[in-house]
């Protein structure tokens, strides 16, 4: 029987660790509290994602609502559907990009056909830089950052960190304009608040803006004068717009350690640490003004900038002053929350046997 019962377990074991916890178990889709899919259907998530925003849209259209759409597209592993594989001479991520092209134009239809267009503020947006390390055999899957060093993982460089913002809001923003200024995703929720006519917290720091001054042609410059950027809960790198010369300077206080050396990227390790041994730490820090070398290809020196001292005097008083704002908290990604834990395994079948797929949800998700 012991032994019997140490067999069982170490095929549970092995089945847990290699096959059945990545695909039946964490792969889940879930509609509100149920689950629809265990493990999800790739191939049809695409279907999903744009059926169920047409039809919030569709529900919604007599209410104020807020509806945030988070592609798959364009990461890892570019999950593209048959119409559109082979599309794009740029490769699988050119078919990928060219999928979620097709996403957003049928959620904008959507508007459209709701009549909603001159109501609502869209907003499209990346999280991150393309991720630079991420390769299938000899080609790059992961995006390219242009003239702009560094890659997603990286809290510093401005490859990491500046991504295109795209709004639309017909007879509210002026069309076809070009916004030259820093804004950050922690603006979303002050520009919502104050288009929903609500008010901000009061008992904490809210580090974002409201962008709508801006993007109406109201301010010439973003509220934003300082920008932390952080990797993990380590501090990078500081942003500071010097409002009276109109010049952008970026001081790191710490970059990862690209690999191979003189390489783009971390390919040794296939994402930047944000600490360790795979992290240089610079005082004083690395200084570049972003205004003429947006690339971050000279640093600055003494030598070359006669403000130098100065300007680093000033950044790193803002660095203790912003310091002395934060409140410790408790780590959401630490390794006891991490941990695998079966009362909370969400399943769809009788524990361990997790797998389900809603026919009903799935066959009325096709859309043409």
């Amino acid at each position: 029987i012991n032994c019997f019962a140490f067999c069982g377990f170490l095929f549970f074991i092995s089945w847990y660790s290699s096959y059945g916890f990545i695909k039946h178990w964490n792969c889940i889709l879930m509609r509100n509290y149920d689950i629809t899919e265990q493990p999800m259907n790739l191939e049809m998530t695409t279907s999903h994602l744009v059926k169920e925003a047409r039809s919030f849209i569709k529900r919604h259209q007599k209410d104020p609502f807020l509806l945030l759409v988070s592609f798959l597209h364009v990461h890892t592993p570019l999950v593209t559907t048959g119409r559109f594989l082979g599309k794009s001479k740029h490769g699988l991520y050119g078919d990928n990009v060219e999928e979620m092209d097709w996403m957003v134009g049928q959620i904008i239809d959507a508007l459209d056909e709701e009549r909603l267009t001159n109501d609502t503020l869209t907003y499209f947006a990346s999280d991150h830089g393309g991720h630079l390390e991420s390769k299938r055999g000899n080609v790059q899957t992961g995006g390219w950052n242009g003239i702009y060093k560094g890659g997603k993982g990286m809290g510093g460089w401005e490859g990491g960190i500046r991504v295109p913002g795209i709004f639309r809001w017909p007879g509210v923003l002026p069309a076809e304009t070009v916004i030259d200024e820093p804004t950050s995703l922690m603006d979303v929720f002050p520009t919502a608040v104050h288009l929903a006519g609500g008010a901000l917290p009061s008992d904490r720091i809210i580090d974002g803006q409201n962008m709508m001054p801006l993007l109406q042609g109201k301010v010439p410059h973003s509220e934003h004068e300082f920008l932390f950027h952080y990797c993990g809960k380590y501090l990078h790198a500081v942003r500071w717009h010097q409002k009276d010369s109109g010049v952008v300077w970026k001081a790191h206080y710490t970059t990862p350690v690209f690999s191979p050396e003189g390489a783009g990227g971390c390919h040794d390790i296939i994402t930047c640490s944000c600490a360790g041994e795979h992290v240089t730490h610079h005082y004083p820090p690395l200084l570049f003004d972003l205004t003429r070398d947006p690339a971050e290809d000279k640093p600055l020196s003494p030598d070359s900038e006669p403000q130098f001292m100065e300007l680093i005097r000033r950044i790193d008083q803002t660095v203790k002053d912003h310091q002395k704002t934060l409140m410790p908290v408790p780590q959401q990604l630490s390794t006891n929350n991490n941990i695998w834990k079966p009362w909370l395994q969400p399943c769809c079948g009788p524990f361990p046997l997790c797998w389900c797929d809603d026919k009903n949800y799935t066959e009325h998700t096709i859309i043409s």
